[in-house]
Parts: C-alpha cells; sequence; structure tokens
C-alpha cells in the first residue's frame, strides 16, 4: 500500500537521477538506465528552473511507466528567496499550477530548490529564514492554486559542516509544508561504508550526530529520502562503489525510516564520474541492491 504522501507502507522506492548532463532526451535516458541496473525505477528525479512548466509531455510519459517523479524546482534565478517569499513571482506560480492542474492529475514529489545551504548569504535576501519563508510561500500558493498532488520535499545538502552554522535550524520552513525529508549525501572516498554516508560527521563538529541520527530526532514522523546519492569515481580507490552498495545491501534495514533512495547518475558531475557500473563489481552490487525485497515490496501507483 501507498500512503496519500507517497510513503510506500512496506519497504522503500528505488529511484535514479538517470544520465545528468549528458543532453539526452529524459525518457531515453531513464529506459538506458532501467536496461544497466536491470529493473525498473519507482522514481525518477528531474530538474526545472524559473519559468519552466512541468511535468513536460515527455515527463508524463515517464511517470506513466508507472513511475514516481521527483520534481526539483529552483524557482527563481531572477529573484531572491526574499523577493518571492513576498509575492515577486506568483504570476510564475499561478501559471504552473494552471499547467498542473489541465495536465497531470497524479501525485509526484515536488522538491523546492534543493541544498539550500549552498546559497544562503545572510543580509542579501538570502537568509535561511528567507529561504524557509520562500518554501513555505511557493507550497502555499501552488495549493491555493489547486495543485494538491504535490508531495512535498525539503532537501538538505547531508554536508555536516552546514550545521555548525548558527543559521542551520531556521532553513526548515515547518512541519504543515513539508511531507518529507531529503539529504544528498556522495561517498568520495574519504568516509566508510553506507552506515558512515547517511551519517557523516565530520572530526571539528563532535556533537553532530549524522544526518539520519538528526532527522529521527528532530522529524521523528517523516519519512526520509536520499534525494541524490552515489559515489564519485576514484582510481585510487576502485572498488569504492562496489564497497558502498555491498554495504548499503547489508545496512539498509538499520534504517528504517528512509523511504526513497534515489541515485544520482552522472559521468560528468561536479565531484566525478557517478555511473553505478563503471566497474564489474559495481555493476554487480548495484543490481542486487536493487533486487532486495525492501525495494520490491510497493507498486507504483499508477499516475
Amino acid at each position: 500500500m501507498v500512503t496519500e504522501k507517497l510513503i510506500p507502507t512496506c519497504g522503500a522506492w528505488w529511484g535514479i537521477a538517470p544520465d545528468v548532463f549528458s543532453g539526452r532526451a529524459p525518457l531515453r535516458s531513464v529506459e538506458m538506465a532501467e536496461r544497466r541496473m536491470g529493473r525498473r525505477a519507482d522514481i525518477v528525479h528531474v530538474y526545472h528552473h524559473g519559468a519552466d512548466l512541468f511535468p513536460t509531455p515527455e515527463e508524463r510519459l515517464i511517470a506513466q511507466g508507472p513511475r514516481l517523479l521527483l520534481v526539483n524546482w529552483k524557482v527563481a534565478v531572477d529573484h531572491t528567496w526574499a523577493q518571492v517569499a513576498k509575492g515577486a513571482v506568483d504570476d510564475r506560480i499561478d501559471r504552473l499550477a494552471a499547467y498542473i492542474a489541465g495536465t497531470f492529475p497524479g501525485r509526484f514529489f515536488l522538491s523546492v530548490e534543493q541544498e539550500p545551504e549552498n546559497d544562503v548569504r545572510p543580509g542579501r535576501g538570502y537568509s535561511a529564514a528567507d529561504y524557509a519563508a520562500m518554501f513555505r510561500h511557493v507550497v502555499t500558493r501552488l495549493r491555493q492554486q489547486g495543485v494538491t498532488n504535490a508531495v512535498t520535499v525539503m532537501t538538505y545538502t547531508g554536508a555536516p559542516d552546514y550545521t555548525a552554522k548558527p543559521w542551520f535550524d531556521k532553513l526548515y520552513p515547518g512541519d504543515d509544508v513539508v511531507d518529507w525529508v531529503a539529504v544528498d549525501p556522495y561517498a568520495d572516498g574519504r568516509g566508510g561504508d553506507f552506515a558512515a554516508l547517511v551519517n557523516r560527521t565530520r572530526p571539528g563538529r563532535p556533537s553532530w550526530p549524522g544526518f539520519y541520527r538528526w532527522i529521527q530526532n528532530r522529524f521523528p514522523a517523516k519519512p526520509i529520502m536520499l534525494a541524490e546519492w552515489g559515489a564519485y569515481e576514484r582510481p585510487d580507490r576502485p572498488r569504492l562503489k562496489r564497497d558502498l552498495f555491498v554495504s548499503a545491501a547489508r545496512q539498509i534495514g538499520e534504517f528504517p525510516q528512509i523511504k526513497a533512495l534515489v541515485y544520482f547518475d552522472s559521468a560528468v558531475a561536479g565531484g566525478g564520474d557517478t555511473r553505478f557500473d563503471t566497474t564489474p563489481g559495481a555493476t554487480r552490487a548495484f543490481g542486487a541492491l536493487g533486487r532486495l525485497h525492501r525495494f520490491n515490496a510497493t507498486a507504483v501507483p499508477p499516475s
């Protein structure tokens, strides 16, 4: 069964952001990724910004899989968070709401400007409080305009350094406008296994328990999503990806609040190549992870 907020009552969703930055058409990227990993994706992560209207016709075809769309929307590159919160792009929000109402009645995930920690600039319209107000305004406005099928996601970076900032706790927009809490952790060779990835700490931040533990304590009723996760190719660590995927299969049961894993698959990601199948060992381990009963226990509802 699946709840109204797209929480699988058994297991967790298996997702992918396929072939990111390649320029290939989304549906083709999804189909190629599914062949490579040997199964259909439950969630497909796509990206939009500004005045984009979504889901696009091709994204609607993807959803007919059936698959769930996870749309990351950067609302405005031409206005600050503070300006958006005060209504500067309400016409854009309303136009999108009308488009969704007229073209896509199915439920989908909506992440509003993921990883805001990277962009916080206090005093310039990009404070943490400005982000929270922007998120709240966008979600409230969409709902007022009839978009009741968007399941909202607040997505943190997963970098422990930001948690020491005095503004960190001010980022959260509020339980009433956030349905899922997400994090975007990447393995770069410095950390350990999957458990260390989702609960990453820093020597200079001894009081930080790790993101999974923090979310458990701060948001015990919210499902957790890894909206992006992955491992970078490292020539000095040829088994990095394989070992991460093997440990994920062994340890995922320790993290019952994680209800979705969405892998970021790209040959040209910012930190390197995150494709899951760059070595035979990684390919086998990723396939085995995706075949676990946990990621096959609940069927995706028709769009």
